[in-house]
């Protein structure tokens, strides 16, 4: 059986042209800082800075 994906591991990344956000997962017991990645911003259509936003 799969393991069921658990809400508390989704993060919100904002991004920094169009302030559009998209979800993101990641392990919150490693990782203690505020990611920030290059990803694709499909508003935008180019890769942009994404910060990790407040729920």
């Amino acid at each position: 059986m799969a393991k069921a994906k658990r809400a508390d591991n989704l993060i919100r990344l904002k991004c920094s042209v169009c302030k559009r956000l998209i979800y993101n997962r990641r392990n919150k017991k490693k990782v203690e800082r505020k990611i920030e990645l290059k990803k694709y911003c499909a508003h935008c259509r180019k890769h942009t800075l994404h910060k990790e936003a407040k729920k």
